[in-house]
Order: C-alpha cells, then structure tokens, then sequence
C-alpha cells in the first residue's frame, strides 16, 4: 500500500471509530444492542451536509451531535415508558430516522459538498504551511481523542459509574435509589451522538452525503471496538480507558485491513462481506487460541 492510501485509512479509521466509542457506550458499558446507530449515524450527516451548503460547517457538528441524542432519547423512551425490547426500538427508530433524514436532505437522496467550505478545509487553512497535508489526520486524530478523553472522564463522574452499574446490574442500581430509566435515556443519548459526530465529520471529509451511507455502521463499528479489544486483551490498563483506546485502535486498524483489500483489488461489492468475516474471525479468536493452546498442551502430554 502506498503511504497516501495507509494516510487516508487511518484519517477514516479515526472519524469511524467515534462509532465503535458509541457501541462501547451501549453494548459494552450498558449491555443494551442498539440499532439505532445506523439511523443516528446518517442523521448527523444529513444534518451536516444540510447546514454546511447552508454554510455553517462548525454549526453542522453541534448539531449533529443533539440531533444523534435526540434519535438515541428516541430509542430510550420506547425501551424504557413502552418497554419494547431494546432491538426492536432499535430498529422502529431506525426506520423512522431513514423518513427524517430525506427530509433533512430536503427530499433528496445525496448531497454534495463540493467547492463548499468545511471544517478541514477551514482548519487546514490555519495551519503552517508546513503541516498542512497532515492536516486531515491532525483533525481526525484531534477529534477522536478529545472525545475519548471526554468518555473517560464522564465514566469516571457519578453520573457515568451509575451509568456502569446500570448495565453489570440494574436491580442493584434500582435498589440503590438511582433510576435506571433515567441512566439508560443518557446512556442511549450519548451512545447514539456520537455515531451522529462521526457521520457529520465523514460527510464534510468526503464532501458528500448519501441517504444509505449509515448501512451497516453497526457492523463496522462493532468490528473495530472487538478487534481493538483483541489488540489490547493483555493491557492491564482500567477497563474503561483499555475500552476506549481499543475502540480508537480498532477503527484505525479495520480501515487499514479494509485499504489492503481494496488495494488488493478486492472488490467494493464484497466489502460487506469482508466486514461480517472480520467481526466473525475477531469475535472468535479467543475461542480459536484457547483450542489451539489446549490441542497442544494434550500433545505434549501425549508425548510425555
């Protein structure tokens, strides 16, 4: 791979692992599987894209963000006052986010950006001459880690420790006088802004917004939090901050896989499928050392 293509994935895997940050949040921290993502993802992009033609790219991010907590309260009030399983309002939300987003597109099912302004090009400008091609990675970089740095310290916040508690137990966090309901709807709301970030972020880096561009996010950022969790499975690190840096590793890392079988002439057709067996290989490799350790451990007694 060339070093312009390894740049590009890297400066993508940055962006897309704010995604596997708001998996981390939901399926990790909360034991919630939230579908919503996929909706909430695209959500911010249109509302991205929308405000950045309107020219206000810096705008586009805050609100992305509100509008991807607003879609994960969304999925949280049907979870928790209507009691639909946390799947299916996934999905219900995620359904009604794909209406809600043409209508931020304002009926349309892509938007470009192109010789518009955007937070790269307005930051890139700013910047010594002499970073400036570096510019993208330094945002993307900038970016992740800020948002990284702000979970782990929310976590840490009595707020995020009941937060915790609500997802390893909630009968004790209801018996402990804390609202569950209430953990979850931010849990959810947060878990869902950022996936909103990313895609805001992706729509102004690629400079263009389709209404299917949020299809299997899921996927991809579940891929790139397990294999970040593998890559860090011997840090001895707390678990939060080995879980963020897992999920800002992962995303980094998948790109990188996905760039060398782009380069290998892979083709774009078969991308989905590749991320399915990544997640698949990943989920199971554990399993597969641990048989692999115990088949020759059984040898070697054998031969004792």
């Amino acid at each position: 791979m060339s070093l312009l293509l390894v740049r590009g994935a890297v400066e993508q895997g940055l962006i897309y692992s704010l995604v596997a940050l708001g998996l981390y949040l939901s399926f990790r921290t909360l034991n919630i599987a939230d579908m919503t993502v996929d909706g909430s993802y695209t959500l911010g992009a249109a509302v991205s894209a929308a405000l950045t033609a309107a020219g206000h790219p810096f705008w586009a991010l805050f609100c992305a963000v509100l509008a991807g907590a607003g879609a994960g309260l969304v999925s949280a009030f049907l979870q928790t006052k209507l009691k639909i399983q946390s799947i299916l309002a996934g999905i219900v939300t995620m359904t009604a986010l794909y209406s809600v987003n043409l209508r931020v597109m304002g009926g349309r099912a892509n938007l470009t950006l192109l010789r518009l302004d955007t937070v790269f090009s307005l930051l890139k400008s700013v910047l010594p001459r002499a970073v400036q091609p570096w510019a993208r990675l330094l945002i993307a970089a900038g970016a992740a880690v800020i948002v990284g740095l702000l979970l782990v310290f929310f976590l840490r916040t009595r707020l995020g420790l009941s937060i915790r508690a609500t997802g390893d137990n909630p009968r004790m966090v209801s018996a402990s006088s804390i609202n569950p309901q209430y953990t979850i709807t931010v849990g959810l709301c947060l878990g869902n802004a950022m996936p909103a970030l990313s895609g805001a972020l992706i729509a102004q880096y690629q400079q263009f917004c389709d209404i299917t561009m949020g299809t299997g996010m899921v996927v991809i950022g579940l891929a790139s939090l397990i294999i970040g969790e593998v890559l860090t499975g011997a840090m001895r690190w707390p678990s939060v901050r080995r879980g963020v840096f897992a999920a800002l590793l992962g995303g980094a890392v998948y790109w990188l896989i996905i760039a060398g079988a782009i380069s290998s002439s892979v083709s774009a057709n078969d991308l989905k499928l590749l991320s399915a067996l990544i997640v698949a290989a990943a989920i199971s490799w554990p399993v597969l050392v641990s048989r692999v350790k115990f088949a020759l451990r059984k040898k070697a007694n054998r031969r004792c």
